[in-house]
């Protein structure tokens, strides 16, 4: 007959969702996550209480680890020998924990993340404090269990005689839930329980007034006490840990700067690293050397630098790009009962509390029965050193230890327990002295009993046991703090110098969008001459920059890019600039328009943009100043068919002069046009009519007298004098500036106000480039057409002028 198969037909999801549940339940209760009375996880407690059993303790000899690892994976901790053995090392590094619980001997590991040696060649034992972490556990004071293969037992918790959880602190992650509680200070922490124990409804801030924060085994400092007192309150918050670092001076006006204490848990190897890193990327500037001098006498990290570097920018630089200050976050979770819960610091040291209530009772209790049954022994021996006689003689008279027992139990009326005792007395015992001594055990017995007595049906003398056993642990553990508490958190504040080496360049832009910096060595040994171009372009601008300034470029789309000089490629005066697209993304057709080279976005310099259409645009600088540089940014919203056609600077003082195509100039102050926000589209700047558009706008000082230039399609070139005109307001149709012909009337190709010595170039559609110099032009009135600089008829007409750029130190004045 076949056999029926043993299967269940069972949903996928209901299958999949106990066994996970269970294997959750299982991660969340017996292995990440630690108990909230005695501070620790099932495998931490595993080993201590397996050390313990095999009286590995700190007064005797260390002993091999692989012995200890074997214990607890044989009776208690059926799991690899690499967890067990892990777990044990981290409970002996002096940089993990506050106070150790387990002393080793040989390489348990390092600060630098180096792996400890296999654990046949170390050795360990239980450290000092941990003995109070067991201590009292024979006499009943936790609930035990079977172990996994019930064959001995095994603690649910252990006695915590001092607050290990609050201590140590705790990480580790489980199935929805992670830890992160900080160590602490033992004093503070132990002070901190008193309180709450004299003072049941102390809250946090009187908390606060004895256990001040987190104090870790590697000191640093923790800024924000705002976020320690938030954490204490609801489990959850956080605060900045920097390592501890000083300026040096050296000799020859140099300075170096020393860590000695690391952010808590932070790998100094891997921080040291990336420190190197940054300064071999050239990412901070100042950095001659890093060094770890770290050596037995403590640890030492050791950053020179050059000379007149900016030691305390560098350092900020550090704290914020490198794990030289870190954020620690409090997630405050522990075991109680049987449930994970997010605890506030309340609600921790209650739960130590009841604990330790609990402990303490189920101790005296314990001790109390004990002095019971001594005292009712000892009672009984007193009885029977007074009718001694007697008594040998019935013993004599018995057949064995039970007819003995029988016989003084029926003559003299002891009870059975103390029977025995009396039988099992050596005959030395009987010697004159004994009874006094006796006497005296029984005396000092009731006192005993009266005082477990008193302690169990008293809170009051429950809690002063509690708090005197917590004082003398104290006294015997304390240790000065290790980490130092400031209140408000530093704001960073990195200057561009600290990470860009100063040096003076030269910056070029052309039509085309080729960009680069050079030299001022590279300029020199050329002369200024050979620049390379691409056929048919030609410069923007050629400034004399330092790296740390900034290039405004704006292109006749409307947007504009905000490029650090350092950015820039660093190219030969001889060689092409790189094109802008490989630097930003930029669209087809899209060219730049103007430059405009910044070293700081002042508050009271403005941008003024004129647009094809007759539109101009006032806002103010400080709007541009954008931290992002990887892509184009909105200058001022145009309209599809419009386009940006200049942009200047200016310092709110300025004039403003509008031509047209047509040859109308209008002139008006700058206070005329009001101020917008960035991506504003502007305001009407001159009355054009159809078929009319902007041939330019330029912006003066009100104070100076420009010459105003023309060129004109057909080749003609004419020069005015400002006085010429009348400032009016803005929107106006402006004044004639041209001659108006029927056949071929001439038309603005370029417009400028100029000083002296300054060169316009013109292009013609013949591709020819030919230079203009305005000043050697008469002045002429607003009604004439100018003198021919070229013969469009033989060369071509006008199609493109431009100011050609001067070699151009824009901050010279200021700094001067």
């Amino acid at each position: 007959m076949a056999q029926p198969e043993k299967y269940l037909d069972l949903p996928l999801e209901e299958v999949i969702g106990d066994r996970f549940g269970r294997y959750s339940k299982y991660i969340i209760q017996d292995r990440a996550l630690p108990d909230a009375r005695d501070g620790l996880k099932p495998v931490q407690r595993r080993i201590l209480y397996a050390m313990h059993e095999e009286r590995n303790t700190h007064d005797k000899n260390f002993r091999k680890s692989a012995k200890t690892v074997g214990t607890v994976i044989g009776n208690y901790h059926p799991h690899g020998d690499s967890s067990v053995y892990e777990a044990m090392v981290r409970m002996s590094q002096d940089w993990k924990m506050r106070n150790v619980l387990v002393e080793m001997h040989g390489n348990n590991g390092s600060i630098d993340g180096d792996p400890p040696a296999a654990m046949r060649y170390t050795e360990a034992r239980l450290a000092r404090i941990t003995s109070e972490l067991l201590r009292d556990i024979d006499k009943e004071t936790v609930d035990f269990i079977l172990n996994f293969d019930e064959t001995s037992e095994e603690p649910v918790v252990l006695p915590a005689k001092f607050p290990n959880l609050l201590v140590n602190g705790s990480t580790g992650i489980s199935s929805g839930y992670a830890t992160d509680i900080p160590p602490h200070n033992l004093t503070e922490v132990i002070d901190a329980i008193i309180l709450r124990m004299d003072k049941p409804q102390a809250g946090v801030d009187d908390l606060m007034t004895v256990m001040k924060g987190p104090d870790f085994p590697t000191g640093g400092v923790i800024q924000g006490v705002d976020g320690i007192k938030k954490a204490y309150e609801t489990g959850r918050g956080k605060v900045i840990v920097r390592g501890k670092a000083n300026i040096e001076d050296l000799r020859g006006n140099r300075q170096q700067i020393v860590i000695d204490e690391v952010p808590y848990e932070v790998n100094k190897a891997n921080m040291v690293k990336k420190m190197d890193e940054l300064r071999l990327d050239r990412k901070v500037e100042g950095i001659a050397e890093v060094r770890d001098e770290t050596d037995r006498t403590g640890l030492r990290i050791v950053i020179e630098l050059k000379k007149d570097a900016n030691s305390q920018g560098i350092l900020n630089y550090l704290y914020k790009n490198t794990d030289l200050q870190v954020t620690y976050h409090f997630n405050m979770v522990a075991i109680q009962d049987k449930t994970p819960k997010l605890l506030s610091l309340p609600q921790i040291i209650d739960a130590y509390i009841q604990h330790q209530k609990d402990v303490m009772t189920r101790q005296t209790a314990y001790d109390l029965r004990k002095a019971k049954n001594r005292a009712h022994i000892v009672e009984g021996l007193i009885k029977a050193v007074s009718i001694l006689d007697q008594l040998i003689t019935t013993i004599r008279e018995s057949k064995d230890k039970q007819d003995a027992k029988r016989r003084i139990i029926e003559a003299y009326g002891f009870t059975e327990v103390q029977a025995e005792a009396i039988v099992m007395l050596q005959l030395y015992r009987l010697t004159n002295t004994d009874i006094t001594m006796l006497e005296k055990e029984a005396e000092e017995l009731q006192k005993k009993i009266a005082e477990y007595e008193s302690i169990l049906s008293n809170e009051k003398k429950l809690h002063q046991t509690i708090k005197k056993d917590l004082k003398e642990i104290k006294k015997t553990f304390a240790e000065p703090r290790k980490t130092l508490i400031e209140d408000k958190i530093e704001e960073l504040k990195i200057n561009i110098e600290v990470m860009i080496a100063s040096e003076d360049v030269l910056t070029s832009v052309t039509r085309d969008g080729y960009v680069k910096r050079t030299s001022l060595r590279s300029y020199a040994a050329s002369n200024g001459e050979d620049l390379a171009l691409k056929e048919g372009d030609h410069l923007i601008s050629l400034n004399e920059l330092n790296t740390t300034d900034k290039l405004l470029l704006f292109t006749n789309r409307g947007r504009y890019l905000v490029i650090p000089v350092h950015q820039l490629p660093d190219i030969r005066w001889k060689d092409m600039g790189q094109h802008i697209s490989n630097i930003v993304s930029m669209e087809k057709e899209e060219q730049i328009i103007k430059t405009i080279p910044i070293r700081e976005f002042h508050d009271d310099h403005y941008l003024i943009f004129f647009t094809k259409n007759g539109m101009i645009k006032r806002s103010e600088l400080k709007l541009y100043d954008a931290q992002r540089h990887s892509k184009p940014l909105i200058a001022l919203n145009v309209k599809k068919n419009d386009e940006l056609i200049d942009v200047h600077m200016s310092n709110g003082r300025c004039d403003i002069f509008i031509a047209s195509n047509t040859g109308y100039g209008l002139w008006y102050e700058e206070s005329e046009v009001s101020l917008v926000g960035q991506r504003a589209g502007g305001v009407k700047a001159i009355q054009l009519k159809d078929e009319e558009h902007v041939a330019a706008g330029q912006v003066f000082d009100g104070l100076s007298n420009p010459s105003l230039v023309l060129v004109t399609q057909r080749g003609a070139c004419k020069r005015m004098r400002l006085r010429e005109f009348e400032k009016t307001g803005r929107a106006k149709r402006g004044l004639v500036m041209l001659k108006e012909l029927k056949n071929k009337p001439h038309r603005v190709k370029g417009f400028y106000a100029m000083e002296e010595d300054e060169k316009l170039a013109a292009k013609t559609e013949n591709g020819e480039i030919y230079t203009i110099s305005p000043e050697e032009l008469s002045f002429r009135d607003r009604y004439s057409n100018g003198s021919f600089v070229i013969d469009a008829d033989k060369h071509g007409q006008v199609s493109e002028v431009w100011a050609e750029p001067d070699y151009e130190k824009p901050f010279e004045e200021a700094e001067e």
